[in-house]
């Protein structure tokens, strides 16, 4: 699931936490039969790689001078979680499901969080997200430039940990 650091502040303050839009991302077999080869967990890094880029999308939105989620640190965010009912949306992307419900927090697996070194290219890239859609090779470069970094990972339990550093 695509998030931002606020995001992640709500799943530890309530315990659980709702993809915008029901939106997240998983290996389908869809986006298994887009890949002429790979392994399950090469597959599943294109899934958190679109999860990524979602993220950056949510970045994109929040970080109005207004926004709440404005004071957080502009990284991208993905929750990597054990979650039954999703339904598959291949009119979207290969990769996109949409989560039912509230994904509790004891289903989260793992974290994956930029590190400090990322906020630069992810302010970049999250300011054009869009223009990169719409094939603006400069915008590309940037979202590169942001790819070219890899999340660090993160156990469940260590969330806590995570934002009280931030």
């Amino acid at each position: 699931m695509p998030a931002t650091i606020g995001m992640l502040r709500h799943l530890l303050d309530a315990g659980e936490l709702s993809p915008v839009g029901g939106t997240a991302f998983a290996l389908t077999p869809t986006l298994r039969e887009s890949y002429t080869s790979g392994s399950t967990e090469e597959l599943e890094y294109a899934a958190l790689t679109d999860a990524a880029r979602a993220s950056l999308r949510l970045l994109s939105v929040d970080h109005e001078p207004d926004a709440a989620d404005a004071k957080e640190p502009p990284r991208r965010a993905v929750l990597s979680a054990d979650v039954d009912d999703v339904t598959l949306r291949p009119d979207l992307d290969d990769a996109v499901v949409r989560v039912a419900g509230p994904v509790p927090l004891a289903a989260v697996a793992a974290i994956h969080v930029d590190t400090p070194e990322a906020e630069a290219a992810v302010l970049a890239a999250a300011a054009v997200i869009d223009d990169a859609d719409l094939g603006d090779e400069d915008a590309e470069l940037a979202l590169g430039d942001v790819e070219d970094h890899e999340l660090a990972w993160y156990a469940a339990q260590e969330l806590p940990f995570l934002l009280e550093l931030m």
